[in-house]
């Protein structure tokens, strides 16, 4: 399942040197496995981010592991040196497989 992934910069214009700032946020439910359906008194699976990896250009720059203590739709921000033009992705996994990314591109003048 497609899942939506927002991720916002600031400043929007870059020179070699420059740190940006990145927001992102996922829209995911984060269920620990420890909490009961109301209507039908079943635990409700567990289901989470596992982790988190930031790309800028081909080089891995930061990753994370994430467990299910975090709440929904976690929202993480992190700073960036502008060294190049290219894009910025950011790989969402879950513990049942899923896999969201979502790619900014970044332009240094």
């Amino acid at each position: 399942m497609a899942r939506q992934a927002l991720v916002k910069i600031n400043p929007k214009e870059y020179k070699k040197g420059d740190l940006i700032r990145i927001d992102s946020v996922i829209m995911h439910p984060m269920d620990t496995g420890l909490v009961k359906d109301k209507e039908s008194g079943k635990y409700i699976a567990a289901h989470y981010i596992t982790s988190v990896e930031v790309y800028y250009g081909d080089e891995k720059i930061t990753w994370m592991e994430v467990s299910a203590s975090v709440s929904a739709n976690p929202f993480i921000s992190f700073y960036v040196k502008a060294t190049k033009s290219a894009p910025l992705k950011i790989v969402w996994k879950d513990n049942k497989g899923e896999v969201t990314e979502k790619v900014i591109d970044i332009k240094v003048d």
